[in-house]
């Protein structure tokens, strides 16, 4: 794959023109809301029950509006990393996979039944494998 460079005044040598990322971001974290919810109303259907240990369950509607924003915050985060990250794309894949690592922790700890638990960390990974690559194909490769 060729990376397009531009030439800046007055430097030795080419640049890496970044491409914008939050165009293609927003597209990906609806689809990923949307993907979520889906899933957790046929999990739901299946007999998954989202309730914690104090029998609070998680609404339909939270699982997009939660999808929504914290893919937003990785959208802002892989904007910010293509402006001054060296090595953007390598940077905010690391630091996707440390912060879908780090989602999985309410899942394991608010009381959800083994079931509820490994079913909010599958629609975790299933948001991220929907925005990350999304992003991380907007980024610009560097050696």
């Amino acid at each position: 794959m060729q990376v397009p460079t531009s030439k800046t005044p007055g430097a030795s040598t080419p640049t890496v023109e970044r491409q914008p990322v939050w165009k293609h971001g927003v597209a990906a974290a609806g689809v990923a809301a949307v993907a979520t919810t889906v899933l957790a109303a046929v999990a739901s259907a299946a007999g998954v029950s989202f309730a914690d240990s104090t029998g609070a369950s998680i609404p339909l509607a939270g699982f997009a509006q939660l999808t929504l924003v914290f893919s937003l915050v990785g959208v802002g985060i892989a904007a910010v990393m293509a402006r001054t990250a060296r090595r953007p794309r390598r940077t905010f894949v690391c630091t996707a996979v440390a912060l879908t690592a780090l989602s999985f922790v309410p899942d394991l700890t608010f009381g959800f039944d083994a079931g509820s638990a490994v079913t909010l960390i599958t629609l975790h990974i299933v948001a991220a494998a929907i925005v990350v690559p999304a992003l991380t194909g907007r980024l610009a490769y560097t050696r």
